[in-house]
């Protein structure tokens, strides 16, 4: 049994231990709340605890395509193994221990060290970068509390609950129990339901590697999960056996022969390439249109977090449209037809009046790859208005595709189309200095002079070095930002800090389908953007509407006449221009891409009612797209164009779909 709360003197001793610290830093408001918090802590009297809020009959939560049908539904405990005491290893506590309590067996459920640091980070970052919960409060947060309690009141009561917990039950007892109900994503709670789903075995015979890959999922599961983020889960798998090693839980040789594995995804039978460490696909699958469902599950835990998805009993009406999903997966499976994974492609169509995705291919076999290509990678914006939903590793490279954010610059700042460039078979940057500095046209093709109209037809490439030069680097970043390609930031760096180059005009950032069929989206909406989304409504079990996107209002980011300019030069892209396999019946614009060294393949194309992006490439970004069904090299004017042009053809059968 651990030992309670003591007498006076240890209450005062406690109290110095939480406060002392604090005064001397003089940091005003961390001392009140420590002060609190300690003075609370201290005051705990014995009671009995508050029934535990989990259990095998959580609510199902059930999503719905557009047409009334279910789709999918997701259950808290779908995947619940339990599992007595004497089955987890040891090489699992140590790992989890290591990585998200290591003071576990000397706190009495708080630990006002991990607090005072977690201030004392927070407070030079200016932003909430590390928090102080101990595996107790965590338990506590999993057991008793939901996930509307955040406020400071919520806290207290968390401290408070921690400390009547470690009176009740012993260490190890909490620690079982912890690990028996933790989160570890795709539906497992507990290590015994992770173990099983992860590596189709008992917890019992879980490796070094295993141990500290579940571990370094339990601070985020969805953003570290192996089966979408295969290097981010591997990245803090090996921090995980790193603090292992330091805090002396592992012998150096385990140490090292367990960095040596590399987390790989199993594929119906494939053999791993050296030492890994395996990690299989779902058994059971999650309904139909899994990478759609797949999108809307991360959409769903990234806007109201895991517990209300899984265990809330929500109601969720999707927009998507069954005929043109299947569609949408047709076109795509005749594109990929006669070739091997893992060449892929994936296609995004969204209503660009509502922001609504309206179908959505993440790639060929959600049972093969779990990495739903669709979604790519996002960063975070405070002050922007969409909901960061990652899942598709670090995105792609657009190639020319990015090409219309430097117009659409270029057209802000009062250039027309009829302004005129210089257009040479190659141009150097001025005053660069290095690798890419010089840009090459297609087929080393130059011009005498061309008029930006024609240059965006003809994808012209030192046109477009040219214009970038001189409407900035910058600002094309903050216009293509502005427009909802998040993953290049307003600033115009990179993530690790330095700036982007005038490559940035030739698709050096990487994106998504879905930002790329969203931000094209609003050329076809006249300069007005709605965020995508694939939610319609949310309700709650009693009947709350959490969400309601049926009368969504956008917000003007781009002049009217600027979008209605670009969508004229996109207009002849089509029409004589590098996509004319693309044509359709009706009138439509759209831009081709291609990136460097031939990995990525693209077209992007709009109506009025329908935009989207389809992406050509193979799932490694190792090799080049040559020699695919005939075609000696796949730019984004031949197969990628051509599934869009299929997919538009059908979609368009419709007259609701029509311009």
């Amino acid at each position: 049994m651990a030992p309670g709360i003591g007498d006076d003197e240890t209450k005062r001793a406690r109290l110095r231990r939480a406060v002392v610290p604090l005064a001397v830093s003089s940091v005003g408001a961390p001392v009140v709340v420590i002060a609190v918090l300690a003075a609370a802590l201290v005051s705990v009297p014995a009671g009995t605890l508050p029934a535990e809020k989990r259990g095998p009959g959580s609510p199902i939560t059930r999503i719905y395509a557009a047409d009334g049908r279910q789709i999918a539904a997701l259950r808290a405990f779908e995947r619940f193994i339990p599992v007595p005491p004497g089955d987890i290893p040891t090489v699992v506590k140590d790992a989890v221990l290591a990585v998200e309590d290591r003071r576990f067996y000397s706190h009495q459920g708080v630990d006002f060290r991990s607090v005072l640091r977690a201030l004392w980070v927070n407070l030079n970052e200016g932003r909430i970068v590390q928090g102080g919960s101990t595996i107790t409060q965590q338990y506590v947060k999993q057991a008793y509390m939901t996930d509307r309690d955040r406020s400071f009141t919520d806290k207290l009561r968390e401290a408070v609950l921690a400390s009547r917990v470690e009176q009740e039950f012993s260490k190890d007892e909490i620690l079982h129990r912890y690990l028996s109900t933790v989160y570890l994503g795709s539906g497992a709670y507990g290590v015994g339901a992770a173990a099983d789903t992860y590596f189709r075995k008992p917890v019992s015979e879980l490796t070094l590697s295993e141990a500290a890959l579940l571990a370094g999922m339990i601070r985020a599961p969805t953003l570290l999960d192996p089966r979408s983020n295969r290097h981010r889960a591997d990245a803090r798998r090996r921090v995980v056996l790193q603090r292992m090693y330091d805090q002396h839980r592992i012998a150096d040789e385990h140490y090292r022969a367990a960095l040596d594995e590399r987390v790989t995804l199993v594929a119906d039978g494939d053999p791993p390439d050296g030492p890994a460490t395996l990690v299989h696909p779902p058994r059971s699958d999650r309904g139909q249109h899994q990478y759609f469902v797949d999108y809307v599950t991360r959409y769903l835990v990234a806007r109201y977090g895991e517990t209300k998805v899984f265990e809330g009993g929500l109601r969720v009406e999707t927009s998507l449209d069954p005929r043109l999903q299947a569609l949408a997966e047709s076109a795509a499976a005749d594109a990929l037809a006669g070739t091997d994974p893992p060449l892929e492609m994936s296609l995004v169509s969204i209503d660009p009046r509502t922001g609504l995705v309206r179908a959505l291919v993440g790639g060929r076999d959600f049972t093969r790859s779990q990495v739903n290509l669709a979604l790519g990678n996002c960063v975070d914006d405070p002050e922007g208005d969409d909901l960061c939903v990652d899942g598709g590793g670090s995105g792609r490279q657009p190639g020319s595709l990015f090409k219309v954010f430097v117009l659409a610059r270029a057209l802000e700042e009062g250039r027309t189309l009829r302004t005129v460039y210089r257009a040479p078979a190659r141009y150097r940057f001025p005053s660069c200095r290095g690798a890419g500095c010089t840009v090459a046209n297609a087929g080393r093709r130059g011009y005498r002079r061309m008029s930006l109209k024609r240059a965006t037809a003809h994808s012209v490439n030192t046109v477009f070095a040219q214009l970038v030069r001189d409407v900035g680097v910058k600002d094309t970043a903050e216009l293509a930002h502005r427009l909802g390609v998040t993953t290049v930031p307003s600033d115009g760096k990179r993530a690790e800090g330095e700036p982007y180059g005038p490559s940035l005009a030739l698709g050096a950032a990487e994106v998504s389908p879905l930002a790329m069929a969203a931000a094209y989206g609003v050329f076809a909406n006249r300069g007005v953007r709605l965020p995508a989304s694939p939610v319609v409504r949310v309700t709650a079990a009693d009947g709350e509407v959490l969400e309601d996107n049926t009368a969504r209002r956008g917000r003007r980011v781009l002049a009217a006449a600027v979008a209605d300019r670009v969508t004229e030069a996109l207009r002849d892209v089509v029409e004589y221009g590098t996509g004319t396999a693309a044509e359709i019946p009706v009138p439509a614009a759209g831009k081709t891409g291609t990136a460097e060294n031939h990995t990525d393949a693209w077209f992007a194309g709009f109506t009025a009612n329908l935009s989207t992006a389809v992406w050509m490439g193979y799932a490694d970004s190792q090799r080049p797209l040559t020699h695919i069904n005939g075609q000696a090299r796949v730019y984004g004017g031949t197969i990628p164009a051509r599934t869009w042009a299929a997919f538009m053809t059908s979609a368009l059968v419709d007259p609701a779909e029509r311009p």
